[in-house]
């Protein structure tokens, strides 16, 4: 697991990412623009799946360790634009305070318990960081005004997707791969696939050769591992159909 960031930090990327969100939404011509990105969704869904998100993953990490989740709220956001903006900034700062109140160590529900990232405030900071920044890019795609990820919140999200998305103990149901990911900035990446499941290890300078590897930019990896950009975006080498499995997987744990 990569813990680049911390805590207080992520709290501040929250908060500033949110703010660029909240930019994109305004600049927008209007809450029914379609999101490219997200296929039958409008800008106006895109903002209240974020900011139900922000609310539900308040409750979840003030509720502390659980079996199970609490219920999510069905309510509809305002369709107002300067009310959505305004429910939006609330259940923004309704996440934060739960995660400043907790502390980072603070053990509270996640679906990726069984993964590698740790079911506590400080992987919730960490995930909902990337949720809202890739949302963002959504809501900019929307309004037609695409902004530059920040290279070193992007690599950091590379990692975080691997620890939280792609860490599972389900057995890989294929011949056991390796997929190396490679930022174009330096950093890279290994997705060990195998019986005994899907994990993040280690690159060393005797580490073998991957079954298939994908290099870009991390802006690119980021988008690619998020299902915003496709493997035509990157270089790729080796066998291209480990990834087209890994993109069809759903493990049962």
């Amino acid at each position: 697991m990569t813990e680049s960031l911390e805590f207080s930090a992520l709290l501040q990327l929250i908060d500033e990412r949110s703010a660029v969100f909240r930019s994109a939404v305004a600049a927008a011509p209007s809450l029914d623009a379609p999101v490219p990105s997200c296929p039958e969704w409008t800008l106006f869904d895109l903002v209240q799946h974020l900011g139900t998100g922000q609310r539900w993953w308040a409750a979840v990490v003030t509720a502390g360790p659980a079996g199970a989740p609490p219920a999510k709220d069905a309510s509809e956001a305002p369709r107002e634009p300067r009310a959505l903006l305004a429910w939006y900034a609330e259940s923004n700062e309704l996440l934060l305070s739960a995660l400043r109140e907790a502390g980072a160590e603070r053990e509270c529900w996640a679906w990726w318990g069984a993964g590698v990232s740790p079911a506590n405030a400080w992987g919730v900071a960490r995930r909902r960081v990337h949720e809202v920044l890739v949302h963002t890019y959504d809501a900019q795609l929307a309004a037609g005004a695409v902004q530059p990820i920040p290279a070193d919140i992007a690599i950091d999200g590379v990692a975080e997707f691997l620890d939280t998305c792609n860490s599972t103990p389900a057995a890989w149901p294929h011949e056991p791969a390796t997929i190396h990911y490679h930022a174009t900035e330096g950093p890279s990446w290994l997705l060990a696939l195998d019986g005994t499941g899907a994990w993040p290890a280690p690159l060393t300078d005797d580490t073998v050769p991957a079954s298939v590897s994908a290099t870009g930019t991390a802006e690119q990896l980021l988008l690619f591992v998020w299902g915003r950009l496709t493997l035509s975006d990157l270089t790729v080498e080796g066998d291209r159909q480990v990834f087209e499995r890994l993109i069809a997987w759903e493990p049962e744990e």
